[in-house]
């Protein structure tokens, strides 16, 4: 008889049930604020190259600050690192937001989002937390990254849906703060529960230098480079096109059936035998993100745009799975946190990319035009992926896994009884 779901299985985990619903409060942020600040940026000005640009710069911050941020948490751990910086990212989007409000310089606005980058890669956090709790059960470990896949996903289906609703609905910064209050509690409560918390590695530990050292994970954070293209542009691109079509709040349905795909798949996915090699199935996902923005070069209408974002959807979750638990596999534990957010910030680099290409491109030549970036971005993906697919073979074995792993689970329950 087949055993029990394997989504069961890991919650059964203490303190797992609370940590992801915490983890998913604060990764609201992540699905509400770029959008929020194109829709409410497009909404007070009527410039969408001044709105890409401010998500881009947004991004851009998330992207040089996350890093850092994450090597810290590694360090000292989440609690001591997660709130100050929250404090940071809090004061700079309430700026951000005044001076969208007042109408003050552009200049200001672009200041308010560079310092904005302090906001913690709580997915990492997250995925961190799974990683100690299932070091040595790759099964579950699989299941786990599903789960997280498929909370990511379900906040990019809620959180355009919230934040470009209340900002076409009810007043344009209104989005953007409901983010922020989001961040706030998520982040506060996540942190607030230290059973759960990895372990900090003191600085002996690390020996030296950043997770980038790794040849698989520089590959991984090039390529996401692309894949977040991908998505800046597609988010800018639907705002607009929605627009054209006269239904400028639609674009947030038409991007929850992007996530709603992605969803589906991510949670059947983790349901799957683990077969054939993590970085075989990688490039297949790569490839398979690739060919999916071919269709949205031929969106004549809402309808059959959501039809073909829905399709190109269902390669995200899965992909981003294995990516991942290629992380996990290539990067020693005492920097995990750091690697896993370095492919987050792949990702942030691109989202910037793409939002500033796709806002130019619209602004030049209208909305449909912008759908040829993330058709560009796809194509550098695939290529990045096939020149670095050699580099994704297996690691040799881990620091933390093994006896290091045991120690660590000796270390954490030590802690606990302090």
């Amino acid at each position: 008889m087949p055993g029990p779901s394997p989504y069961r299985v890991i919650f059964a985990a203490p303190g797992a049930k609370a940590f992801s619903v915490a983890g998913f409060i604060a990764r609201m942020t992540v699905a509400m604020t770029s959008i929020g600040v194109v829709t409410m940026v497009s909404q007070l000005t009527g410039r969408y190259g001044l709105a890409g640009a401010l998500a881009a710069t947004l991004a851009l911050s998330v992207a040089v600050l996350g890093p850092q941020t994450s090597r810290l948490v590694d360090r000292y751990g989440q609690r001591r690192v997660l709130r100050p910086a929250t404090l940071v990212t809090l004061a700079s989007l309430a700026g951000l937001l005044l001076a969208a409000h007042r109408g003050w310089p552009d200049w200001t606005l672009f200041v308010f989002a560079a310092t904005a980058g302090c906001v913690p890669s709580v997915g990492s956090m997250v995925r961190a937390r799974w990683a100690a709790i299932h070091q040595d059960a790759p099964r579950e470990l699989h299941a786990a990254y599903s789960w997280e896949a498929i909370v990511d996903e379900t906040c990019f289906i809620l959180g355009p849906m919230i934040s470009i609703g209340l900002s076409t609905a009810w007043f344009p910064e209104a989005g953007p703060l409901l983010a922020a209050c989001f961040l706030a509690v998520g982040v506060f409560w996540l942190t607030a529960q230290r059973a759960t918390e990895p372990v900090p590695h003191p600085r002996g530990s690390h020996g030296g230098g950043s997770a980038l050292r790794s040849r698989g994970l520089r590959v991984l954070a090039l390529t996401f480079v692309a894949v977040g293209t991908i998505f800046g542009a597609v988010d800018v691109a639907t705002v607009a096109f929605a627009e054209s079509q006269g239904h400028k709040a639609a674009a947030s349905l038409v991007l929850a059936v992007y996530a709603l795909g992605s969803c589906l798949a991510g949670a059947v996915f983790g349901l799957l035998p683990i077969k054939r090699s993590l970085s075989f199935r990688w490039l297949l996902g790569i490839c398979a993100m690739t060919v999916s923005m071919i269709p949205l070069q031929l969106v004549g209408n809402l309808s059959f745009l959501a039809v073909a974002l829905f399709v190109a959807g269902l390669a995200v979750a899965p992909t981003m799975v294995t990516t991942m638990a290629l992380v996990e596999q290539h990067v020693p534990r005492a920097h995990l946190t750091e690697g896993m957010t370095w492919v987050s910030t792949g990702l942030m680099v691109g989202v910037a990319l793409g939002s500033s290409a796709a806002g130019g491109v619209v602004d030049a030549a209208g909305a449909r035009a912008g759908y040829a970036v993330p058709a560009v971005a796809g194509a550098l993906a695939a290529a990045v992926a096939f020149l670095g697919y050699r580099r994704l073979r297996p690691a040799p074995q881990r620091e933390g896994s093994g006896a290091d792993g045991r120690q660590d689970r000796k270390n954490r329950a030590e802690q606990r009884v302090a």
